[in-house]
């Protein structure tokens, strides 16, 4: 599988990674409903026989949980994958997320996480969200320091607009932007995708699938079904006006697929990794079946005309970003 260069480290990176979000399990405000432990770990092993060499994960998903289960999958490989997680999320005693990025706040979750994730050093080190934003250059300090002591290797941001990224430029390089970006979503495409490229940062995209809306397995009857603590069916892509039209551009991306043999997902997942400013994208996977069908996107690419193809049915059918 071939790899490429995460920014400014020495991160080479297979063009998909493991995202951990869903293995968070349920029971939590972005949960995407019960998941078992089993079932993740058999889904990075999976993945990471085929080739796949990064995960990404974060404190915040399943309150702890996901980042156990990380780590609880990569004990004693002999050859361990990078390890990507994040910080500024917390939680209390009632499972109510707020957020920080004072120093000792971020100190304090860089200590959890590693004994979650049981590894002595963490690769790539995020700042998960730009909130409270007066704290930003106090978080990204902390990550700075952090890198120092050699407890992460590298350090980046995670949904950071191109103001907020030149303002902790400032304190020390970003290794990496972690954007939500797909077909659907593509607000970053006007400012922020230029200015990594032109910054030479890294952008590890997550959601490439829209949350499964892209799959070609979600239906309405699905979303119906979802169970009550899947945070999904509340957003705004998988509800009416915007649900229809969604759905018919997945029908695009089956009839693409169906050329080669490929799902939906398949194709949704390549069109993020059409522009070279993209590095490489996170893809979730809750089942040695998923991720077996899934590290089958890595190598795939979409032709120009391909490329046409889905822009032509988004002139036709507006996607908001």
């Amino acid at each position: 599988m071939q790899t490429r260069r995460l920014g400014d480290s020495n991160l080479e990176i297979t063009p998909i990674g493991i995202g951990a979000w869903a293995m968070g399990g349920g029971d939590w405000a972005f949960s995407w409903g019960r998941q078992e432990d089993g079932e993740s770990i058999a889904a990075i092993h999976v993945a990471l026989d085929a080739g796949v060499n990064w995960i990404d994960t974060a404190a915040v998903y399943g309150l702890g949980h996901s980042e156990e289960v990380v780590g609880k999958a990569i004990a004693g490989r002999t050859h361990r994958p990078y390890v990507f997680t994040k910080c500024s999320l917390l939680w209390n005693d009632q499972r109510e997320i707020g957020h920080s990025l004072k120093a000792a706040s971020v100190r304090r979750e860089l200590e959890a996480s590693l004994r979650r994730l049981r590894v002595d050093v963490i690769d790539l080190y995020q700042i998960h969200w730009p909130d409270p934003e007066p704290e930003i250059e106090e978080g990204w300090q902390t990550l700075a320091q952090f890198q120092k002591e050699g407890k992460v290797r590298h350090i980046g941001v995670s949904n950071f607009n191109v103001t907020q990224m030149k303002r902790v430029q400032r304190i020390a390089p970003i290794t990496s932007l972690q954007p939500n970006y797909n077909i659907v979503t593509r607000d970053i495409e006007k400012e922020v995708l230029p200015f990594c490229r032109g910054q030479q940062i890294g952008v590890i995209v997550y959601s490439p699938m829209k949350s499964g809306l892209l799959t070609g397995k979600m239906t309405r009857e699905r979303i119906a079904s979802l169970p009550r603590d899947d945070f999904r069916p509340r957003t705004a892509s998988f509800k009416e006006p915007l649900l229809s039209r969604n759905l018919g551009l997945v029908e695009v991306l089956r009839g693409i697929g169906e050329r080669y043999g490929r799902a939906p997902g398949e194709v949704a997942i390549a069109w993020t990794l059409r522009d070279p400013v993209v590095t490489g994208a996170i893809v979730g996977m809750r089942s040695a079946e998923q991720a077996k069908q899934i590290v089958r996107s890595a190598e795939f690419r979409l032709s120009p005309d391909e490329i046409l193809e889905i822009e032509e049915y988004l002139k036709v059918t507006p996607v908001a970003p």
